[in-house]
This record gives C-alpha cells, structure tokens and sequence, in this order.
C-alpha cells in the first residue's frame, strides 16, 4: 500500500514538473484563425497573381496584369501582414488564456530561449525567401517558406505541447513535396499554412484547451 502510494506521489511530482516547465498559454483557436486567415491570404494571392478567379477578391485581379515581379513582390508583402497579424493573434489569445486560466505567461528565460528558437529558422527563412524574390527565383519560395517555419515549430515545440512538433513535421513535409511540384506553389502554400493549422488547432482545442475550460 505504502509502495502505491510512493509511486503515486512521484507520478504526481513529475506531472507538476512537466506542467511548470511547460508553456500551456498557446490557444488552439489562435491556431484556428491563423489557418482561416492564411487560407483568406492564400485566395487574395491567387487573385493578385491571376492563376484562377477568385470570388469576393475581383478587385485585387487587376493586379494580375503587371509584370511578375511586381506580382510576386504584392504576393510576398501579403504574406509579411499575415505573418505580423498572425504573431499578434498569437500573443493576445495566450494572453488572455493566461488569464483566463490562471496559467503563467512572462518573458523570462525560458520564454526567450523559446522564442529565440522559434524565430532564428524563421528569420532565417525569411531572409533566404527575401533573396530568391529580389533574384527573381520564384519557384521554391513557397517550398522554403514552409521548411523553415516546420523547422521553426520544431525547435520550438520542446517548451510547449508536442503536438506543435507535428504540425512542424506536417509543414516540413509539406514544404519537401512542394519542391518538386513547383507549378503548385500556392497550392502546397494553402494546404501547409491554412488546412494543417485549422486541424492542428482543432486537435489542439480537444486535446488541451477543453481541459483548462
């Protein structure tokens, strides 16, 4: 019985180790919208680019008559907005599930060192997407923006739930798949940043924020 109980009482210890060294603040629904946002982004892309008629975003196809580095570099600024509006989201949706939830939410070491790990690839691959644009090498920019942020993830996944390890491992291969498929870039661009995050986000709401609710 003793032995029952000691056990039990370690378990317990190593759970609440685990939980403290964790970063429980990340919202599943921030995920959501970020694929919701990204897919939006993606249909606004594919209009300013001219690959196919988009409905509700007619205004934007006009732009699909310029020449194509000015299309690409449109396409390009989209995504920057998307990236600081997605960083915002982010941010406001731990915040206020901190709150909600009594969870600790401060940049201390840890939170550095985990933000340092996720924007290092990031910006990383920013800058390389940045080259091939000004270049003019179009063809597996899409490619790289995935790999490094499926990179980014990854890295930093081991301060927070594993599961954003997996959407990691999904942008990668995604981003893998894409290089030798490049006539599909914006295909591969809405399946990695808008449909792997909504069912990664909806996984992630049923998996851990239904637990803090």
């Amino acid at each position: 019985m003793k032995e029952n109980e000691v056990k039990q009482t370690l378990d317990d210890i190593r759970e609440m180790m685990s939980k403290s060294s964790r970063f429980q603040a990340i919202s599943g629904w921030s995920i959501i919208v970020i694929g919701l946002l990204a897919g939006i982004a993606s249909l606004m892309a594919a209009a300013v680019i001219g690959v196919a008629d988009v409905p509700f975003f007619d205004n934007l196809q006009r732009y699909s008559t310029l020449n194509t580095p000015l299309k690409i570099r449109i396409a390009a600024l989209i995504a920057l907005i998307l990236f600081t509006v997605c960083l915002i989201i982010v941010f406001v949706f731990a915040i206020v599930k901190s709150k909600r939830h009594n969870l600790p939410f401060a940049f201390d070491k840890r939170m550095r060192q985990m933000l340092l790990d996720f924007f290092i690839p990031l910006i990383a691959g920013g800058l390389f997407s940045m080259a091939m644009v000004m270049q003019q090498h179009y063809g597996l920019t899409s490619s790289i923006m995935l790999m490094f942020y499926g990179l980014a993830l990854i890295n930093c996944s081991h301060y927070t739930y594993p599961i954003l390890r997996w959407l990691g491992y999904t942008e990668l291969l995604i981003g893998i798949i894409d290089c030798f498929t490049m006539s599909h870039a914006l295909l591969f661009w809405f399946l990695g940043f808008s449909v792997a995050h909504i069912l990664f986000g909806i996984i992630y709401v049923l998996m851990f924020d239904r637990k803090n609710a």
